[in-house]
């Protein structure tokens, strides 16, 4: 059932996926309903039935994630030395933006987000690159799932029209709604198929003390010229299992 969906848009009805299963209608309802308690099927136009984003949260909780960081740990070390500000890699997981790898700045000024931290989809600059590399369907689902309750949270085509005109310039700038002074500075990670894997952020603050620190422009194409680079490492080897030494 999982593969059927996974292969077409728009879902299917129950008697469509019965048919094409060659399975009756009871046999496939508690499974269906099974997998929509658990949150990995959603109900969509009321009565047809499609693939959350669960698997691929799951996927990414392990080897994935684990080789991505391992690929972005150095790049990441050079990124906060280059740019003496700190830096985070963050995933999507069931519904958060998901902090999965952090590394200080060199000084003693920085802002720090611990690994393992939930940030929202709506109001960061990392929340808002993951959304705009995604295609519409996709970013609907992730915000229902952010929400909770299986229906997308209410944003507004103001809001959509804000992720296209990232993704078309390659990055987000925002000042941060939790932090004054801070601006987040977020590019993506892509996959082969152009989607988000990751998004790369340096939460941005002007080191009045340190003249040699390279000024918000500066440290934005740094930061999407690490997010490319690290994009050709991991876009087409992020879901390999990793081989025995």
């Amino acid at each position: 059932m999982l593969e059927l969906l996974a292969g077409v848009d728009g879902g299917l009805t129950q008697a469509e996926i019965a048919k094409r299963l060659g399975r009756s209608h009871n046999e496939l309802y508690r499974m269906l309903d099974t997998l929509v308690r658990r949150g990995y099927v959603a109900r969509i136009d009321g009565d047809r039935y499609a693939l959350t984003l669960k698997l691929f949260g799951l996927a990414q909780l392990h080897i994935p994630v684990r080789r991505l960081v391992s690929y972005a740990t150095p790049l990441m070390r050079e990124l906060a030395a280059t740019t003496h500000q700190a830096t985070q890699l963050v995933v999507f997981d069931r519904g958060s933006a998901v902090v999965i790898a952090q590394q200080e700045a060199p000084s003693y000024w920085g802002i720090s987000i611990r690994v393992g931290s939930h940030v929202s989809l709506i109001d960061t600059g990392s929340g808002h690159v993951l959304l705009a590399f995604r295609p519409q369907d996709e970013r609907l689902m992730m915000l229902a799932e952010s929400g909770g309750d299986g229906a997308a949270q209410d944003v507004g085509p103001d809001f959509f029209a804000e992720l296209d005109q990232i993704r078309d310039r390659g990055y987000e700038m925002m000042p941060s709604a939790q932090t004054a002074g801070v601006f987040n500075l977020s590019a993506p990670v892509l996959g082969p198929d152009g989607k988000a894997l990751a998004a790369l952020t340096v939460p941005y603050i002007h080191l009045v003390n340190d003249p040699a620190a390279p000024d918000i422009a500066r440290t934005v194409k740094l930061i999407q010229e690490t997010a490319e680079r690290l994009s050709r490492l991991a876009g087409s080897d992020v879901g390999k299992e990793p081989q025995d030494a």
